[in-house]
């Protein structure tokens, strides 16, 4: 039943009842709380059930419970949340408010009834909540000859609206029909009628019941001209299903006619065919019986029946997927460490865990299960390569599917074949593109998986990257057990922390650190030079590149842990060799240096991120991220202010807390680092990492922060040559962080030599490169005063303790020069 044929008491009326005397013992002038409606307008004489549930309409719904009234306008945009006055619309409706009750959850549901139409003159309170001055907008009497005709042709529109409307229900009109004042109606009619907010909006906004009349009218006879369409259409549509009916009967029936002279059905030569197929494959019992059945059905279906091709289609899958079909592993070591060597330099850590698997399996034979690896690393690094490489090595398929950005689980398990236009999952369909059991299967951009409302993909692939579950794994589609153990499965990521942990419990995992400049060089003379110069057609008349030339590209026109970029470069470089080949002009066999900027333009990247000399309140740090890492600065000025802190650059809720208890760390030292309290008091501090439109986060930056701040406090210069990472606490020890191997990569990368991390990561330093350790000087921290020592040009001089006036003594005649302590002294008492 509408809202407004409900029979309830409600104050001192009836809902439904007029109260244009309630109304006009009002003043013209109120002062009242506003309640924002969401797509939603409510009209004078309505009852209408509100939903409140955000906070400040419930502050206004208790002062407006005191009141018994409130003021009810409507929301321009639905999607925002905390309305201000400039999101609701000037004209809204005076409401009495009923019954209210309190929900579970917080909400409240209450009752009220339209009592006038208002206009908000200003709004006179916006916290809290919204409370409005508004005035009482008076309807002006209408009673005459016009009205009532206008109120017959509205009724009659209605009337037709009504019955080709399903959704407004048949008392309505006999409700609208005993409504005799024009007002009255009209609001009626546009409660009832499903038009859009704007469309009731404009409704309430006329005042004069003519006008609304008149507006209403052609509302109407619009709504009436969609409903007449929409009634032609599925008429027709009516129609055209009884004539498919119809053809349907008479095709069963021509059927029949040719069963009974012997005519063979064109259908049944395509089954005896899938007959043939089925005994000529070999397939689990489970999975013969399914076909056996399947084919039945097909046998005694229609031939125009629309299943029928849905029943072919799930028999053709199921015949051609591999089911016992594999390839003869090569277990040779030698062989694999061979192919693995020639293509791929460095990676010992992954090609040592391949061969050791090649050994036992040619110890054990083929029962011990495959691997599930997880190779992680930065991007260009060589995981999926490496993947390829593995199955050539031990003779199997290569398959490859990307799993970055799956968000339904059907993508992995399938649609049930209720669905029009069902298929199994991409597991299935990628082996039946591998045509064996046994095929190498890449499960690329594991950590990349999303999670929506249809399902979670990585919760799916629990069952197929878990020996224990795989052999029997159940896609929707084929509703049958596959087995899928004799897989080899190999995953790759960029990070491990976007990783599900029950996944990733699953996989044994093989980082593949980022290459250092001497790596980058071997693999660009070994692979990608030969590479590009065969690719682009110069192999006739190579081009050469000197490893001065490689390492400049490295260094300006590349900034990657991996060669992508470094294959890109060059190519250019051969591209353009190329065309002059094309074109019979000379040009140089060996690239120089000093070829490279008509080549490859201006170079593209600082060689040292490093400034050029040390500056005060700018110290180096590193961060980590799927690309690698990278050298980040922080840099600190002070200004005369009110000891406020200013953070910039796009930092995170971790990093600005970092930088808090960096500031508190100083305030609680500043005696013993020589900084005078009143620099605190009077001082804005501005903190600031550079290049802010990147987002950064995490609390690795803490001791770089509160080395910048305590530079630019003291004025001691930081040094240029010196990066650093670690947590700082606000007792100013220094704690462990996460991708210490990146990190320190990262400031070799960048020409740093001295890396200041903290103590407990020292274990870390195992992953490191030995050829980068060499190089590096690395300094482990246990506290601020280990990082102050080695990161600032001097370590500052703490305050002497001032002495109160009675404390005071005269100045004696006789004074020897001060013993000066040496820094490295001041250092070991805590300084």
């Amino acid at each position: 039943m509408h809202d407004w044929l409900m029979s309830a008491s409600f104050g001192n009326g009836l809902p439904g009842r007029d109260n244009a005397s309630a109304s006009a013992n009002l003043p013209d002038v109120l002062e009242l709380p506003v309640l924002p409606l969401r797509d939603m307008v409510v009209y004078p004489r309505s009852v209408l059930p509100l939903s409140v549930a955000r906070e400040r309409s419930l502050r206004a719904l208790d002062v407006a419970r005191g009141r018994s009234m409130a003021v009810a306008l409507a929301q321009k945009s639905a999607e925002v949340d905390e309305p201000r006055p400039s999101d609701l619309y000037d004209a809204g409706t005076l409401v009495n408010i009923g019954r209210v009750l309190n929900m579970p959850d917080g909400a409240a549901s209450l009752l009220v009834q339209g009592m006038a139409r208002v206009k908000v003159i200003e709004f006179v309170q916006a916290t809290p909540f919204l409370m409005a001055k508004v005035q009482l907008l008076r309807e002006p009497a209408t009673h005459g000859p016009a009205s009532e005709a206008l109120m017959r042709a509205v009724l009659t529109l209605f009337d037709n609206v009504v019955g080709l409307n399903e959704r407004i229900p048949e008392e309505s009109y006999v409700y609208a029909m005993n409504i005799h004042e024009p007002g009255w109606l009209a609001d009626f009619i546009a409660q009832t009628v499903p038009v859009d907010l704007a469309t009731r909006q404009q409704i309430l906004e006329a005042v004069d019941p003519v006008q609304r009349l008149q507006k209403l009218s052609t509302i109407l006879a619009k709504e009436l001209d969609v409903l007449e369409l929409e009634d032609k259409i599925h008429e027709r549509a009516q129609q055209e299903v009884d004539k498919n009916q119809r053809e349907y009967y008479l095709r069963e029936q021509l059927r029949s006619i040719q069963a009974e002279l012997g005519e063979i059905d064109a259908g049944m030569g395509d089954i005896a065919q899938l007959r043939e197929r089925l005994k000529k494959k070999k397939l689990p019992e489970a999975a013969r019986e399914k076909v056996e059945r399947e084919l039945v059905r097909l046998e005694q279906m229609p031939s125009m029946s629309p299943e029928v091709s849905m029943v072919r289609d799930y028999i053709d899958w199921v015949l051609e997927l591999p089911w016992h079909e594999t390839t003869h592993d090569r277990l040779e070591v030698k062989h694999a460490q061979k192919i693995l060597d020639e293509r791929h330099y460095g990676l010992s850590k992954a090609k040592e865990r391949i061969l050791e698997h090649i050994a036992v399996r040619k110890l054990k034979g083929d029962d011990s299960r495959s691997p599930i690896l997880c190779f992680v690393g930065p991007p260009g690094t060589g995981k999926t390569s490496l993947a390829r490489s593995i199955a050539d090595s031990l003779g199997r398929k290569f398959v490859r599917m990307s799993v970055g950005g799956v968000h339904d689980e059907a993508e992995i398990r399938g649609h049930r074949r209720t669905y029009i236009g069902a298929l199994p999952g991409r597991i299935l369909q990628t082996m039946r593109r591998a045509g064996t059991v046994n095929p190498l299967f890449v499960l690329d951009e594991i950590d990349k998986l999303g999670e929506d409302f249809r399902g979670d993909p990585s919760a799916a692939l629990l069952e197929v990257l878990d020996p224990e579950q795989n052999f029997e794994f159940d896609d929707h589609y084929l509703d049958l057990s596959y087995d899928l153990s004799k897989v080899m499965w190999v995953t790759t990521a960029n990070t491990l922390y976007d990783i599900p942990p029950a996944l990733r419990d699953r996989l044994e995992v093989i980082e593949f650190p980022g290459y250092v400049e001497e790596e980058k060089v071997e693999i660009a003379k070994r692979y990608l030079v030969p590479k590009q110069i065969e690719e682009n057609g110069l192999k006739s008349a190579p081009i050469a590149f000197s490893d001065e030339v490689i390492r400049r590209i490295i260094r300006e026109y590349t900034y990657e842990a991996g060669v992508r970029n470094l294959d890109r470069e060059i190519a250019n470089v051969c591209r353009k060799a190329a065309r002059k080949l094309a074109e019979k002009l000379p040009f140089a066999r060996r690239i120089t240096p000093a070829m490279l900027s008509k080549f490859l333009g201006p170079p593209q990247f600082d060689w040292g991120k490093m400034d050029e000399q040390d500056q005060v309140g700018v110290a180096n740090g590193v961060a980590w991220d799927e690309a690698g890492g990278d050298l980040m600065q922080i840099e600190v000025t002070l200004m005369e202010g009110d000891g406020d802190l200013i953070l910039t650059g796009q930092l995170g809720e971790v990093m600005q807390e970092s930088a808090k208890a960096a500031l508190s760390y100083a305030r609680s030292r500043a005696d013993a680092l020589g900084i005078p309290r009143r620099t605190f008091e009077k001082n804005d501090i501005h903190i600031h990492a550079p290049e802010g439109a990147i987002s950064k986060e995490g609390p690795s930056a803490g001791i770089t922060m509160a080395t910048a701040l305590i530079s630019a406090l003291t004025r001691i210069p930081a040094r240029r040559d010196v990066a650093m990472t670690g947590e700082i606490t606000l007792r100013g020890r220094v704690l462990p962080i996460g991708g210490l191997k990146e990190k320190l990569l990262s400031a070799h990368r960048a020409g740093i030599r001295t890396l200041i991390m903290p103590k407990k990561n020292a274990k870390d330093l195992d992953e490191v490169p030995k050829r980068v350790l060499r190089e590096m000087h690395v300094v482990q921290a246990g506290g601020m005063d280990d990082v102050l020592l080695m990161a600032l040009t001097r370590m500052p001089q703490p305050l002497k303790p001032r002495k109160s006036r009675k404390q005071r003594v005269p100045r004696k005649p006789a004074a020897k020069p001060a013993r000066v302590t040496p820094v490295r002294a001041v250092a070991r008492q805590g300084i």
